[in-house]
């Protein structure tokens, strides 16, 4: 199920031009309705569920409806991001909490490789290689199929 807004929580990011949740989407869908102040989902059919969106939101104003292999049937989850880690509380549908932290980053910020450590490959932009290939695979060279 996609994103969506609860508007009675949203207030717009405090009326900047460019919200938390525009800022982090991948898929550019979240938009700021410039007369409410409110952000919404305007795409919801390409929405991927990825909770950036709701892991972002200052005022825990977006909601994603989980799908019954993430979120037990019935049940709600909500994260609740901190400085250093996010707190992600699962509400089952008998009422039981459970809460599960889990840090934001294991490296600090700006330090990792944008490679991963692996280097550039001798691939080039008309070719079946990867960016890091074959290093990535652990591999000298990359395999092919026996004609």
């Amino acid at each position: 199920m996609p994103s969506f807004v609860i508007d009675e929580k949203c207030d717009g990011c405090k009326g900047g031009e460019k919200t938390a949740c525009m800022y982090i989407c991948p898929n550019d869908l979240m938009v700021l309705d410039e007369e409410r102040m409110k952000a919404y989902n305007m795409e919801p059919d390409m929405c991927w569920e990825c909770y950036n969106c709701v892991k972002i939101c200052p005022t825990q104003a977006i909601e994603v409806r989980g799908y019954a292999d993430f979120v037990p049937l019935g049940a709600s989850v909500q994260p609740m991001r901190g400085t250093e880690d996010i707190m992600w509380t699962v509400k089952f549908r008998g009422g039981t909490l459970k809460r599960f932290k889990f840090p934001i980053r294991t490296t600090a910020e700006g330090s990792a490789p944008p490679d991963g450590g692996f280097g550039v490959g001798p691939g080039k932009l008309d070719d079946e290689l990867l960016f890091t290939e074959p290093a990535s695979l652990r591999a000298d060279k990359l395999w092919t199929l026996a004609k």
